[in-house]
């Protein structure tokens, strides 16, 4: 059974994804504590689906780097094989990625490395592009630029917002995730083949 925690921000709706996949009994891999830097929605999860939560609040610490080694502890403490940033708004510092890489994975909602970075729907809207995507990463210590494990392309349609565009892309990164989820659990992906040397 692959053991994941799952890193948030906001309300996480990839986690909800990864926690009703993993309510199924014969999904191979379990979601054993969320996490998040800050107060975020999506930790009343946790009680929702009876997974153990915490929090490492960013702004308890001096800097980056205190924080990580926080973050790394506290993580540690459930002996993942999996770290999974999902909506994680925060770029983890370079002792995080040491820690946990190649087994520390993202989604982004973009096809990189098309519009890394924060904004990556709304750059994409403003670039004009007739289509964008999702991507799922392996993280590594740039933005958005970590090999890439999967990725699908998503139109661009007439009269796209910002809101309506990432509704759409929203499934595809879900889809994206617990399909590698379930690769690696069930060994058809190794993540070792995306690590950097």
């Amino acid at each position: 059974m692959l053991k994941l925690v799952v890193l948030i921000s906001g309300t996480g709706s990839n986690l909800r994804a990864l926690l009703d996949a993993s309510a199924d009994a014969e999904f191979p891999a379990r979601v054993v504590a969320i996490g998040a830097d800050r107060d975020a929605d999506g930790l009343v999860l946790g009680e929702e689906y009876g997974v153990s939560t915490f929090s490492v609040p960013f702004t308890a610490y001096p800097d980056r780097d205190s924080w990580g080694d926080a973050l790394i502890e506290e993580v540690r403490r459930w002996e993942p094989d999996l770290v999974v940033l999902s909506g994680l708004m925060r770029l983890v510092p370079p002792a995080v990625v040491d820690a946990f890489s190649p087994n520390l994975i993202n989604t982004h909602p973009a096809y990189l490395p098309e519009f890394p970075g924060a904004h990556g729907v709304r750059d994409a809207l403003a670039a004009g592009v007739t289509q964008t995507g999702a991507s799922l990463i392996v993280v590594d210590n740039s933005v958005d630029g970590g090999p890439i494990i999967a990725q699908e392309r998503i139109p661009v349609l007439p009269g796209d917002t910002e809101s309506s565009l990432h509704d759409r892309i929203k499934p595809v990164e879900r889809r994206l995730l617990i399909q590698a989820v379930l690769d690696i659990a069930n060994s058809h992906l190794d993540l070792k083949e995306f690590a950097r040397s």
